[in-house]
């Protein structure tokens, strides 16, 4: 009767109170295994946290890379439209000082011509003051008539403009319609660079390269060779051909020294070399 009694207390004490009725080992060993168990949960804690810096440093180095990138290209953008603003600034300031528009007389259309698109496009035509009929005469076809020299000069200004108010793709177009149609005309060069101008501000830089080379191959003495040339090295930087780009950067400042683009290209040319 005594034992059922002790059994039935047994059950109803509280679990510290049997704690106390378990032998010493057993108590010993049932402490080792709470404690093992809470070493194994601030192990997993520490991993976690170790995972999550490491994840943590991952994506801060990518961040860190993105926004170097980014400022690549802003850089790069900053460059191009700046470059391509004081251009524009000049070759208007330009155009309001020689009073623009086509030539007015038949007796004096291509030296019009010429200096209009002196005024226009930021460079004077080719060395001969009537410099159309001239080219016209060596390539074997009559000179241009009066009227054909202004419906050049009108489809050079249109170009012009379209390219001043920011529709490259359209600019280009009239560019290459008025060189196919004008292959001899004196503003024929400066229509091949505007045209690269347009292709390069919107990164086509393979046919931007092409139109600056083919500027310098056909009009070699325009006075928009230096310009030219300035853009071949840029286009070969860009097309990651930095080996070519430095030669002819380098060679721009040799061959036209005292020019503001061999200036740029000087600038260039320490950029490219602080890159390394």
């Amino acid at each position: 009767m005594a034992g059922a009694i002790a059994s039935a207390m047994l059950f109803v004490l509280p679990a510290s109170a049997q704690d106390s009725r378990l032998s010493l080992a057993d108590r010993v060993s049932l402490l080792e295994q709470q404690a093992q168990n809470k070493n194994q949960s601030g192990a997993e804690l520490v991993n976690q946290l170790q995972q999550m810096q490491s994840q943590l440093r991952d994506m801060q180095g990518q961040i860190e890379e993105l926004q170097h990138q980014l400022q690549q290209l802003q850089d790069k953008s900053k460059d191009q439209y700046t470059d391509l603003d004081s251009r524009m600034g000049r070759l208007e300031a330009g155009n309001q000082t020689q009073g623009g528009g086509a030539p007015g007389s038949s007796s004096s259309s291509a030296p019009a011509a010429a200096a209009t698109g002196s005024a226009t496009a930021g460079a004077a035509a080719p060395a001969t003051s009537a410099a159309a009929p001239a080219q016209a005469g060596d390539s074997g076809k009559p000179p241009l008539s009066a009227a054909d020299n202004a419906a050049a000069q009108a489809a050079y200004d249109a170009a012009f403009k379209t390219l001043r108010s920011g529709d490259y793709v359209g600019a280009s177009r009239q560019f290459r319609t008025f060189i196919e149609k004008y292959p001899n005309h004196s503003l024929t060069p400066n229509a091949f660079y505007w045209l690269g101008e347009s292709y390069y501000v919107t990164t086509n830089y393979d046919v931007a390269l092409q139109a600056f080379q083919h500027l310098l191959s056909q009009f070699p003495q325009s006075e928009k060779a230096p310009d030219a040339m300035l853009k071949v090295g840029y286009c070969q930087y860009e097309l990651k051909q930095v080996p070519a780009a430095k030669s002819t950067l380098e060679a721009l400042v040799s061959k036209y020294p005292g020019s503001k683009a061999a200036n740029l290209a000087k600038e260039r040319l320490s950029r490219i070399q602080q890159a390394g």
